[in-house]
């Protein structure tokens, strides 16, 4: 008698067993195909309040400001990201950057990705735009003037690249190579 018992039981729990998991995969597949779907404890806003918050916060991280800084021996002089440093190489054209192989480790482009831009604080205001590298980064530059940073700058205000191999200078607000001398050293 206990075993008829288990056996009836075992054939009523499978329709039962069978039935929940057809439920649970109907309301599973429903979510997206505009069934109703379980409330969620996270808070949502309407799309049109993501989209603005999304479009807020993408342009306030795409946006570098190129800014002039002040040194007692240069004068004004561009600086960009933590307020280093930007030089200009010499043997560069306005559409082409001759600093590449074995050159770019120690003098780093100053590149914007896809969607960043770059705008001028007070008293930058010549003209950027962006030239193709050899390896396809977009490097930005200023009156005509590929940009770069360079790895002896350790902190803001230092200009250590100032004059090297007479082809390496600070830029000024006028997008003009600064080619006075400096001593190594910060503004």
């Amino acid at each position: 008698m206990h075993e008829l018992n288990l056996i009836r039981r075992s054939r009523l729990a499978a329709p039962a067993a069978f039935a929940a998991t057809a439920l649970l995969f109907a309301a599973c597949s429903s979510a997206g195909t505009g069934g109703t779907a379980a409330p969620t404890t996270a808070a949502t806003l309407p799309p049109a309040a993501t989209a603005a918050a999304s479009a807020e916060a993408t342009q306030a991280a795409q946006a570098y400001e190129v800014d002039l800084a002040d040194n007692a021996k240069l004068g004004k002089l561009l600086t960009g990201e933590d307020g280093k440093t930007l030089y200009l190489f010499l043997p560069d054209t306005a559409t082409t950057s001759n600093c590449n192989a074995g050159c770019i480790d120690s003098w780093p482009a100053f590149t914007l990705d896809g969607g960043e831009t770059v705008k001028g604080g007070a008293g930058v205001t010549g003209a950027f735009t962006t030239i193709t590298r050899q390896d396809g980064s977009k490097q930005v530059t200023y009156a005509g003037h590929p940009l770069y940073y360079y790895s002896g700058d350790s902190a803001a205000g230092d200009v250590n690249g100032q004059g090297l191999f007479n082809k390496w200078y600070v830029v000024g607000a006028d997008g003009s190579a600064i080619m006075k001398s400096a001593s190594k050293g910060t503004y």
